[in-house]
């Protein structure tokens, strides 16, 4: 199973790279259009669609590689005993509130799809669509919270070590 959740993560991840570089084309756009007094509606909208799709497609792969803001002063200060018993605590709680975060998220696209809610923006773009990397994002960090809490239960390292995170 290893191996479909980091392939999963490394697929978020692109994705979140790809929204990077769609928010940077936008912008980039959006200046150029001002500089030569052209007028394309909507650029603003799809920057921020773009930047906020990068934020939640990048939550599960980021999770994985510990790139995530963990604090380990109290658990360094902890016995062993203490030390676990807060990391399946934190563990299980990040994992309820991210499927919490995820069923709502899921709960915003269909209804938005549901009542053809569109942007506010001069785009007037539907909504879901944009909801939408947002809802993945959530299951996918939902689903690399339930990973990691099993990977602990089975007493696996979940968090691939690398450069980043030594820096802790």
């Amino acid at each position: 199973m290893k191996n479909y959740t980091k392939k999963l993560y490394d697929s978020m991840m692109f994705l979140a790279c790809l929204s990077m570089l769609a928010a940077f084309i936008t912008i980039m756009l959006g200046i150029a259009v001002r500089e030569f007094a052209w007028n394309i509606q909507g650029l603003d909208a799809y920057a921020g669609y773009s930047i906020a799709a990068a934020l939640f497609l990048a939550l599960p792969g980021t999770l994985r590689n510990g790139d995530h803001i963990r604090v380990t002063l109290l658990m360094q200060k902890l016995g062993e005993k203490g030390r676990n018993v807060l990391e399946y605590w934190s563990l299980g709680a990040a994992l309820a509130l991210s499927l919490f975060l995820a069923w709502y998220a899921c709960r915003l696209v269909w209804i938005s799809y549901v009542t053809h809610d569109v942007s506010p923006a001069a785009d007037a773009s539907p909504l879901w669509i944009p909801q939408l990397s947002m809802a993945l994002g959530c299951i996918g960090l939902a689903l690399a919270f339930a990973e990691a809490l099993w990977s602990r239960i089975q007493n696996v390292e979940f968090i691939v070590q690398g450069a980043s995170a030594n820096m802790e």
